[in-house]
């Protein structure tokens, strides 16, 4: 392959199995082939078996009728030089007729839309490789290989890529929390070799930077970047995957995991962003500071115009954000950027998020995630104020540490946080505690798509949280990336696959109704606690916070109602191809990649809340048929 970094030295064999599709669709070996009959000798072989360079190619796997190597170290001895005499190819008895199968080069990789609008497929897709940025790449050995790597650690970063994907084989597992019994597939399309998301070579012999030295180059330090440091209060830890091929490069980023990364989350206060415009929460940016060169240095060497997608979940989220529009803005490449987030919190002050508007960023919250609501608008803070509480918490219960982070600022100077992109609420709509479907859309309203409630609704004075405040902080089951936001993605997946299949519309009109005799209920409570307000004495003697206060609920109480009005254009919105798999639809490889798909047992399941709800007036049901529709209780949204 002619590129000056790491150049790949591809034969025509190679060229010839790439070409070349299995007989059996899962890959592996016939172990009763019809073509022994045609021969005195029948050998499977592979590409790496008969050329001279194969590091750049996968790694062997196992087949019933191998090449037998004795004769190879037969005439080894019988050499009288210092050297083998032969350190590839198969041995071959002379008059014998010996029939060689070849095995072919084709690998899997996750489809991708390039487009920048928003797709289910991307949703999903991106939610899984957010959650693989959290393990670790798996290469052996972790730091100076001499002769060669291998990537025997499932899962791992360099075994889902350099392993199963090369080799053929569809890999499920990118969390080592995840079960057997709940297996989210990536929707995967088959491709010839060289055309998947690529792990680099490691040959001393060939590459000179692969040679041991203080700046040896390996795949680990090439494709991965992890600055942990054991002293967590005062050094922080990123952790990111890179990865490519010839129509994306594919970033992801890791979230909050260690105690570094909660005193990180905990570090609000505001610096400018040197990269571009307005201001910045400044553990991020300090995270992004540390991931950028090791970003921009591959991008240098094998970015020739391809689309680049960066994802990543909760901190990883908005270290993506820095990340992506410092790539924007950069001057010296005309970088083409598409950014999926998933339960990210706030990252940047309003002349941030403004100047960041033409960058594409698709940014989902499940809905009762409490994480995307920090840093508060009002987090810009005196820290010694709460420092001491915080690093005090740290040091027994971090998620503790988070409930003072939360609730103990109040905003001294400083422009509020706000959030950019494009908002995809995930929402669940329980009819009858047995039948339950959802819904992502962006209801535009902060009773809605903040984890934190408005103080307005709040009983005590205090600020609310869905579920209650202390239980919503402690239980962060509702911010997890496999818990969550992988699952609700496949269900938001499934459920637009069905609606484009079937002519359907995003929200069909037993949710509407639900959901919008909710939204007034909750405008109305709004309305309700506005007149509460100004017939207060402290309101009537012009108290600014009393002011504010009402008008707050004025306008949160005019976003309840464009909610409404949301949710009717989501009624009668029917989805395309092009919805649900963006610049997928169009490749070749989508008939042949659903099909496969879903095959797998966990697509062909009925999950309640990936299926169409089905009408009250038919027999026809998508879901549960047990129960009838109930009043959708507001504590289910807010």
């Amino acid at each position: 392959m002619d590129r000056k970094s790491y150049p790949l030295p591809i034969t025509e064999l190679q060229v010839r199995a790439e070409q070349t599709h299995f007989f059996h669709k899962d890959g592996f070996p016939v172990d009763h082939n019809p073509a022994q009959k045609a021969g005195d000798k029948f050998i499977q072989v592979e590409v790496r078996d008969l050329v001279k360079r194969s590091a750049h190619l996968p790694p062997r796997v196992d087949r019933k009728y191998p090449p037998d190597d004795i004769l190879v170290r037969a005439l080894d001895e019988l050499s009288f030089g210092p050297e083998p005499l032969s350190q590839v190819g198969v041995g071959l008895l002379s008059n014998r007729h010996t029939l060689l199968q070849v095995r072919p080069l084709r690998a899997f990789r996750p489809m991708l839309s390039t487009d920048n609008a928003f797709s289910a497929l991307n949703l999903y897709q991106l939610a899984i490789m957010s959650d693989l940025s959290y393990s670790n790449f798996g290469q052996n050995p972790v730091k100076n290989p001499v002769d060669f790597v291998s990537f025997p650690l499932d899962p791992s970063v360099g075994n889902f890529f350099g392993d199963a994907l090369s080799n053929y084989r569809e890999s499920w597992k990118v969390d080592s929390s995840q079960s057997s019994v709940h297996r989210y597939y990536p929707l995967y399309e088959e491709v010839p070799y060289s055309k998947r998301f690529e792990i680099l070579p490691f040959d001393p012999t060939v590459y000179e930077q692969n040679k041991p030295s203080d700046t040896q180059e390996h795949p680990a330090n090439l494709h991965f970047f992890d600055d942990i440091n054991e002293c967590w209060v005062s050094e922080k830890s990123t952790q990111a995957f890179i990865t490519h091929h010839d129509e994306v490069i594919l970033i992801a980023i890791r979230g909050t995991l260690e105690l570094s990364d909660w005193w990180r989350d905990a570090d609000a206060a505001q610096v400018p962003f040197k990269e571009g415009k307005g201001k910045v929460h400044n553990g991020f940016y300090d995270a992004y500071q540390a991931l950028k060169k090791f970003v921009q240095d591959y991008l240098d060497r094998f970015h020739v115009g391809q689309k680049i997608i960066i994802s990543g979940h909760s901190l990883g989220g908005a270290i993506a954000l820095l990340l992506a529009e410092a790539l924007r803005n950069s001057t010296d490449n005309d970088y083409d950027i598409l950014l999926y987030t998933y339960g990210s919190p706030r990252a940047g002050d309003a002349t941030f998020v403004a100047a960041a508007k033409p960058l594409t960023h698709h940014r989902m919250v499940n809905n009762n995630d409490m994480i995307p609501g920090v840093p508060a608008p009002w987090m810009n803070a005196r820290r010694s104020i709460w420092i001491p509480g915080l690093a005090a918490l740290f040091i027994t219960n971090p998620v503790l540490g988070i409930l003072i982070f939360v609730a103990g600022l109040v905003r001294v100077g400083g422009a509020p946080y706000q959030h950019h992109g494009e908002l995809h609420h995930f929402m669940p709509v329980d009819f009858t505690g047995k039948e339950e479907s959802a819904i992502l859309w962006d209801p535009g309203c902060a009773s809605i798509e903040e984890a934190a409630c408005t103080r307005a609704l709040a009983k005590d004075g205090d600020l609310p949280f869905r579920g209650g405040f202390i239980d919503q902080a402690m239980s962060l089951g509702d911010h997890s990336i496999p818990g969550s936001y992988i699952p609700f993605s496949w269900a938001t997946f499934r459920r637009w696959q069905q609606t484009q299949e079937t002519g359907g519309t995003v929200v069909t009109k037993r949710e509407y109704d639900l959901v919008a005799a909710a939204l007034e209920t909750m405008r109305t409570k709004v309305q309700d606690q506005g007149k509460q307000t100004r017939n207060t004495q402290r309101y009537i003697n012009n108290d600014p916070e009393y002011i504010q206060t009402s008008d707050d609920l004025n306008q949160e109480s005019q976003k309840l109602f464009d909610s409404v009005e949301r949710l009717k254009k989501e009624k009668a919105r029917r989805l395309t191809l092009v919805d649900v798999y963006g610049s997928a639809a169009q490749s070749p490889n989508l008939e042949d990649a659903l099909l496969r798909w879903k095959n797998q047992r966990e697509n062909k399941r009925l999950v309640q809340i990936a299926m169409i709800p089905r009408q009250v007036d038919d027999g026809l049901m998508f879901a549960s048929r047990s129960g009838m529709p109930h009043t959708l209780d507001i504590d289910s949204i807010v």
